[in-house]
């Protein structure tokens, strides 16, 4: 029974002297595991007479419950402490910034969607929508484009084995909207279009606006004025204007607009190929054509119109240089917007 003391009195130096949980559970293992010192005390009570061995083995638990309960206080000591330094290693300083997330920002031609809404709706238009896949009525024949243009060939447009096709621009809405409204009219159409292009300055599927006037006594003079007024607006600087003639089957006359350059003041440079003009749209009065096929009196009404590549206004408005740029989804372009 005296060595039962010793070994209690060694086993809570050992335990005072640990140092982290290794060496804790090193003196657990020593005194209590399965070949430890009070273990191999628990095989010799069968040597002892009926008379000692509860007295024995009550010693022996005695002396084991002491150090299961110094060992789990030692253990938690040394818990504490481990999260005590965690937690001062992890240590915040609540008075620095916190973090914040990327914010995102419209694409360009989102903008430029915009823009070209606001301007217009200030100026009294309506806007319209019309389907993406399109019949050729809608798509040629309604805007007299004759059965032998180019633009019907399968190398322009893509078309689909029941003879519909993608429409290849917003006019087609133009034709519904004349069946729909009645004059006087002012509308403009929205949308992505589709052509067998593929380069610098084309790609198969972009966006396009057509804008459209139905009125007693409109001119071509009202046609210079609007565009005058919506180009100053959309670029916010006031620039030359010119017509160059040209031919569309919708519009009789027809013309190609130009503004100088607001990047050289009509000077000449990189961006206008040193003409000192930009191209920005086509335009003309509608083909009578057009009206009696849409089911308007030509003899009384007229109407003008043109149409735009929004992604050609939005390249000339920041001074973009390649138009798959705005397709692309590269992160380091499109965050300049």
């Amino acid at each position: 029974m005296q060595s039962l003391d010793e070994i209690l009195r060694d086993a809570k130096s050992a335990i005072q002297s640990s140092n982290d949980l290794k060496s804790l559970d090193d003196v657990r293992v020593h005194y209590l595991g399965k070949k430890g010192l009070l273990t191999e005390y628990l095989k010799t009570l069968g040597q002892l007479s009926p008379e000692e061995r509860p007295l024995a083995g009550q010693k022996i638990n005695d002396v084991k419950e002491a150090l299961q309960a110094l060992i789990e206080e030692r253990n938690k000591h040394f818990k504490k402490a481990l999260i005590a330094e965690q937690l001062a290693a992890e240590t915040i300083d609540v008075s620095l910034p916190g973090r914040t997330q990327d914010i995102g920002s419209l694409h360009p031609i989102t903008h430029t969607l915009q823009d070209l809404r606001n301007i217009f709706t200030q100026m009294g238009f309506v806007f319209k929508e019309g389907p993406e896949i399109e019949d050729d009525f809608h798509n040629f024949s309604a805007l007299n484009i004759p059965d032998s243009h180019p633009a019907r060939a399968m190398h322009d447009t893509f078309y689909f084995p029941d003879g519909l096709l993608l429409r290849t621009q917003t006019s087609p809405v133009q034709i519904r909207a004349m069946k729909e409204m009645s004059p006087p009219l002012r509308m403009v159409a929205m949308g992505r279009v589709y052509r067998r292009d593929f380069d610098i300055t084309h790609t198969p599927m972009f966006h396009q606006m057509e804008c459209l006037m139905i009125d007693e006594n409109v001119s071509f003079a009202n046609l210079k004025g609007l565009l005058q007024e919506f180009l100053q607006a959309f670029f916010c600087v006031e620039t030359p204007m010119r017509f160059r003639p040209s031919y569309f089957p919708f519009t009789e006359p027809s013309a190609e607009v130009d503004i100088g350059c607001f990047k050289c003041n009509s000077k000449g440079c990189r961006i206008c190929k040193n003409t000192g003009w930009l191209e920005v749209l086509g335009c003309g009065m509608v083909h009578p054509n057009v009206l009696k096929t849409a089911g308007i009196d030509s003899e009384r009404y007229q109407g003008l119109a043109f149409g735009a590549g929004i992604d050609r206004l939005a390249m000339l408005k920041y001074g973009i240089s390649d138009l798959r740029s705005l397709f692309e989804n590269d992160l380091r372009f499109l965050k300049q917007f």
